[in-house]
């Protein structure tokens, strides 16, 4: 007769028993039963008081030398885990709605052996008795959760931001420290100047982010509470759908700008080869840009003021009378990138002369080069304070993390001409900040930031509107590519399995035929019928190899292909959500013992 188990996976397994061992404990228990992957998984059914514990804790912790040898092979622990299990009298395991498991314990596998169970033990299987959830129903599932723990221009002040800022050359260091935490998978950092977001791929939603949040904390210093009060969470299809309005600049301060799709370039470029940044982030991350690119080529978001950068220097207009537009001085601290662009912007508004600050002036040459007409003069950074103390308007955008100007640097600086409204502007782009915060309170100085530009932002709100409508229609077809793809991603481990299954064959018939035929066979014989037998299994497997290849653009395709996926599990017991469990689980071990 047969007797059914219900899994927390997608379908039962059923285990063919005799009448007789199913009434009798001392028959031969069934396969699964005995397994190792089996006695993981109750191993990992535990309390909730262990569920803050580290991954591999539960493995070490949760060990005894009668299982070792059986589990020596699946996971790399000196001690192995001692399993609570009990056998299947005939009635089905409850699974109740919401995705939550009932577990129903009995007795101990040393009772079933005549052991006399430990006292100090039963608080554990009375804990287990009372489980809501299953630890292995946490980990089991087959495809983790894409979630995106972040801080922007709308959520959280400068002051945080700049503190939770990465630099690019870090990059690297954090994703590592990121996949180093329990339930992180993947992982990738885009830290501007008015976003600092992570993307991870996490085994547990409410872990992951809980551990993200903490390393974050730790490493900026700021209350773990005062990140909360600030970030926001998105998981899964919306952080896709997240990722893919800031590519295309709908998230951005000022609406398609395009120094954003640059930064997601540049994470995608930052992450190639490092360990960490794995298929799942770095394809999300590579079809955001093919979303940024598409919603630039099809709409005409990018037109008008378009960057932090121009939008800086209509702040800087703004604030500034208007007979005084062209005779303003103006410096420039910096020549990278956003540099560039503020002094590009102040030639499209007419500007013909301006200082500019920087370490090097091989950049500033090469500008005066394309600029030609403008007068832009070089100053090195040991001249910053006498160039300010000659300009009106003064931009920052360096790459330095700690304050070019203070109040004692400014306060001794000469006051501006009436004609420019009597007051000097500095105008701040850079994150961490250039200027601190207490210059506004030196008479005669005024500080913008880029949480300023807010100001400029909200003209044209109807356009940009318009805009982002016609842009969000983009955006919601490449989410659902991108998901689809997400999806056919889950035929993989069975293409690996059935693979693997059809070598091993493969592999032992031909030993059987080569023993057969006697040891003197030439190496060309051998060749040929190892060629043979190499061809026969790929000309078997291409049929069901074509049946399992899915690109995911067509969702009745993908249907096909997951169900053939489950078929072929089915015929061939492959187990691959066993599989995927046992490869996160040994990857997380491994990771932490290094």
């Amino acid at each position: 007769m047969g007797v059914w188990i219900k899994r927390v996976f997608h379908r039962p397994i059923r285990i063919q028993k005799t009448k007789s061992q199913i009434l009798s404990p001392s028959a031969s228990p069934n396969p699964f039963a005995q397994s190792p992957v089996s006695k993981f998984y109750k191993a990992m059914a535990v309390s909730s008081t262990f569920s803050g514990a580290k991954l591999e804790s539960l493995l070490v912790n949760s060990c005894s030398s009668s299982s070792a040898s059986s589990l020596r092979a699946y996971f790399p622990c000196q001690q192995q885990m001692k399993a609570f299990y009990k056998p299947n009298r005939g009635r089905k395991g409850t699974v109740q709605r919401g995705g939550g498991v009932r577990c129903e314990v009995a007795q101990s596998q040393a009772a079933l052996d005549g052991e006399k169970i430990d006292p100090s033990k039963a608080s554990a299987l009375s804990a287990l008795e009372q489980l809501k959830t299953s630890a292995a129903d946490r980990y089991t599932k087959e495809r983790s959760s894409i979630v995106v723990i972040g801080l922007s221009v709308h959520t959280a002040p400068v002051e945080m931001r700049e503190k939770l800022a990465i630099p690019e050359a870090e990059w690297p260091r954090a994703i590592g420290e990121l996949c180093g935490l329990n339930h992180i998978e993947e992982a990738a950092v885009l830290s501007t100047c008015n976003r600092m977001e992570i993307y991870v791929v996490a085994l547990s939603q409410h872990r992951g982010v809980k551990e993200v949040t903490e390393w974050m904390s730790k490493t900026s210093g700021i209350p773990v509470s005062e990140i909360c009060e600030h970030r926001f969470l998105l998981y899964n299809k919306d952080a896709t759908q997240h990722l893919f309005e800031v590519s295309a600049g709908l998230d951005s301060l000022v609406l398609g700008e395009g120094q954003i799709l640059a930064q997601v370039k540049q994470v995608v470029k930052v992450g190639q080869g490092v360990v960490g940044f794995g298929r799942n982030i770095s394809g999300l991350f590579k079809h955001a840009i093919t979303v940024g690119k598409r919603v630039r080529t099809e709409t005409n978001i990018a037109a008008g003021a378009v960057s932090v950068s121009s939008a800086a220097v209509e702040l800087a207009l703004m604030k500034l009378p208007e007979p005084s537009h062209a005779t303003a001085r103006m410096l420039v601290i910096g020549a990278g990138k956003m540099g560039k662009l503020v002094i590009k912007h102040l030639v499209a508004k007419g500007c013909t002369k301006m200082l500019v600050v920087n370490r090097s002036e091989e950049k500033v040459a090469a500008m005066r080069e394309e600029m030609k007409g403008v007068e832009i003069i070089y100053r090195p950074l040991t001249d910053m304070l006498a160039c300010a103390a000659e300009a009106d308007v003064v931009f920052t955008s360096t790459a330095s993390e700690t304050p070019l100007f203070l109040k004692e640097h400014v306060k001794d600086l000469p006051p501006v001409s009436s004609e420019v409204g009597g007051l000097r502007l500095f105008i701040d782009i850079s994150v961490p900040r250039n200027v601190g915060s207490c210059v506004t309170d030196v008479e005669g100085a005024r500080v913008y930031n880029v949480d300023d530009l807010k100001e400029v932002v909200a003209a044209n709100k109807e356009d940009r509107l318009r805009k982002a409508m016609e842009a969000q229609a983009i955006i919601t077809e490449e989410s659902k590519q991108f998901e689809a793809w997400r999806d056919s991603l889950e035929t993989v481990p069975t293409i690996k399995k059935l693979r693997a299954y059809a070598e091993r064959i493969r592999a032992a018939e031909l030993e059987k035929c080569l023993s057969k035929m006697g040891e003197d066979i030439p190496k060309k014989t051998r060749r040929v019928v190892d060629d043979l037998s190499r061809g026969i299994v790929n000309k078997l497997l291409h049929g069901p190899m074509q049946h399992l290849r899915c690109d995911g653009s067509d969702s009745r395709t993908l249907n096909e292909t997951l169900e053939n996926m489950h078929a072929l599990n089915r015929m061939f017991d492959l187990e691959s959500d066993i599989s995927i469990f046992e490869q996160k689980i040994r990857a997380k071990v491994e990771q932490s013992q290094k």
